[in-house]
């Protein structure tokens, strides 16, 4: 986004060459008008309320131009200013902001389907009659069960957060998920993943 720099600055300059109030107080309105236009998509999608508040401001301005009121419409100039730099800070932040939730998505969803399908196997595992680890009862797991489908729930919505284009609601969920997998790896008492190597290691040679 084009930040918008300081604004209406012929208002000022207007006055002290002793313009017309009304040419004034049309000059600004021109100048405030063009602004909120100026800032209008961006603010439409990452800050609409502030957008509602300069909308607001705008349509005052006018109205006071239409009543001959152009003191009030001039006097308003710094808190239109004030508003349009609010807007810019909150479109700024909030796109940094999308950039950021893009990135953790893209790890999270890589990582959270496969840390769900080791809690479902330890669950499975479990529940299924085999010898229980230390410090893991039946109870434990019988609630981990219950929590992996409060989980998966969790990650739907995450996910659906995703299609829709909310990636900062859906990263805050799909860390809240994250958390909780963690977790239930530690009450499951889940054996940490042995090396990829591992598995390729070449055979001893005997004989």
């Amino acid at each position: 986004m084009r930040i918008q720099h300081a604004l209406l600055p012929l208002a000022a300059a207007m006055i002290l060459a002793g313009c017309g109030k009304a040419d004034t107080s049309k000059s600004v309105i021109g100048q405030a008008d063009g602004a909120v236009s100026n800032v209008r998509d961006s603010a439409q999608a990452y800050a609409p309320e502030e957008l509602k508040s300069v909308e607001a401001k705008l349509a005052q301005m006018k109205q006071d131009h239409e009543q001959k009121n152009y003191k009030a419409v001039v006097a308003a100039v710094p808190e239109m200013n004030a508003q349009i730099a609010a807007i810019n800070e909150a479109v700024v932040a909030k796109q940094g902001a999308a950039v950021a939730a893009e990135r953790e998505w893209t790890t999270l969803i890589e990582a959270v389907p496969k840390d769900v399908e080791v809690i479902q196997a330890r669950v499975d595992e479990l529940a299924g009659g085999a010898k229980l680890p230390k410090d893991v009862t039946k109870e434990t797991v019988a609630t981990a069960k219950t929590e992996l489908e409060t989980v998966k729930a969790t990650w739907a919505a995450a996910e659906a957060d995703a299609s829709a284009g909310k990636l900062i609601e859906a990263t805050e969920k799909g860390r809240t998920v994250q958390a909780k997998v963690e977790e239930l790896k530690t009450q499951l008492a889940v054996p940490e993943a042995a090396p990829a190597l591992a598995s390729n290691a070449p055979a001893s040679i005997t004989g």
